[in-house]
């Protein structure tokens, strides 16, 4: 209905337009200043945990047990004038307060802002804060398949505030920036990070190829190193195979002057993905992450370990909306898990999620 009304109310005023006198025109008035592209989105959900306890879910954005559960609003406004581009990205919600977590656990949030100028080579510079590169999945829940989020999203970096440039040599293309520590957008430290991109794809961009990296010192003790591996298969119109793999080396000083050996945790994940029909879509997302070093998930069991995780979640779609019913199993090495307070090495969780984009 809204889009009638202003494609009713452009067709008035060009007809208005074409009834004044021609001496009143000007040679500006023949260009069309571009517009500003607005799209949106909205999701909610519910989840149900076997062991009755939000504490089993260790990944972003779905930590909720019995609940019906808003997710994230978004408004993202996009502007290109030439070679000058804007885009401007906020959120507001418990997953925007989850994805900006440094931001003073603020529900609305800048999810995403940056400035970008190209250049007559096809070099592309951009300054301000974007989504991360690194990883498969992807912030906005019209992004990804599965609601639920993997583990190496969930301990990954969500985005880099800095400057980049970005080249392409037709299918391949290269991204080097410096941006300061994952997901600040202000910091008072002298380090910075290195951030890269090398990918690539096939004539037919049936297969495509990422490989991402991040690294750097968010203090002066620590160092961070991150290797990322995405890879995507069309093997058919109706089915996609994905595959992510990274691993992430933190180092520690010994004294003051060396860095000690590295602690990694590291993942690998493959996603089998089916459109048997326009309005229905299959996904199967099994991941294996390992902790043995006790940097995240494992940082307080005592002992460290691995998990095995499978989702299987379906996406029914009508026009913007997709609902996504999703069952979620784990099968851990340690009892990090709960139920019937009792500790447990597997988990079972079953979700329901709406998402809308417009």
């Amino acid at each position: 209905m809204l889009q009638r009304f202003f494609a009713t109310g452009l067709a008035f005023f060009c007809l208005a337009g074409t009834a004044i006198s021609q001496t009143t025109a000007t040679p500006s008035d023949s260009v069309q200043k571009p517009k500003i592209i607005f799209t949106g989105a909205a999701d909610a959900y519910y989840r149900y945990d076997s062991g009755k306890s939000a504490d089993n879910n260790n990944t972003s954005f779905t930590n909720s047990q019995n609940s019906f559960e808003l997710g994230m609003i978004s408004l993202k406004a996009e502007h290109t004038i030439g070679k000058v581009g804007m885009v401007a990205d906020i959120g507001f919600g418990k997953r925007a307060e989850e994805f900006s977590y440094n931001d003073g656990n603020t529900r609305l949030a800048i999810k995403q802002l940056y400035l970008s100028y190209t250049l007559k080579n096809s070099v592309k510079f951009t300054a301000g804060s974007w989504a991360t590169h690194v990883g498969y999945e992807l912030v906005d829940a019209y992004g990804n398949r599965n609601y639920s989020m993997s583990y190496m999203f969930s301990y990954g970096p969500f985005f880099h505030t800095g400057v980049k440039a970005e080249k392409t040599f037709g299918k391949t293309a290269i991204m080097l920036g410096i941006a300061n520590p994952t997901d600040l957008k202000s910091t008072s430290t002298k380090s910075k990070f290195v951030i890269g991109q090398l990918s690539t794809a096939t004539k037919n961009d049936k297969v495509k190829i990422y490989l991402n990296y991040q690294g750097g010192k968010p203090t002066d003790s620590v160092m961070v190193n991150q290797v990322d591996l995405v890879l995507t298969a069309a093997l058919s119109p109706k089915f996609t195979v994905g595959f992510d793999g990274t691993i992430t080396g933190i180092q520690t000083k010994r004294d003051s002057e060396k860095f000690g050996d590295a602690s990694e945790w590291y993942g690998a994940a493959v996603y089998l993905q089916a459109d048997p029909l326009s309005w229905l879509g299959m996904t199967l997302r099994t991941e294996y992450f390992n902790d043995d070093n006790q940097l995240n998930v494992f940082s307080g069991a005592g002992t460290g370990g691995n998990i095995l995780a499978t989702t299987f979640s379906v996406n029914l779609k009508s026009e913007g909306l997709t609902i996504i019913p999703e069952i979620r199993f784990e099968k851990a090495s340690a009892e990090i898990y709960t139920k019937s307070d009792k500790a447990t090495d597997t988990c079972t969780s079953f979700l329901v999620a709406a998402v809308y984009k417009f």
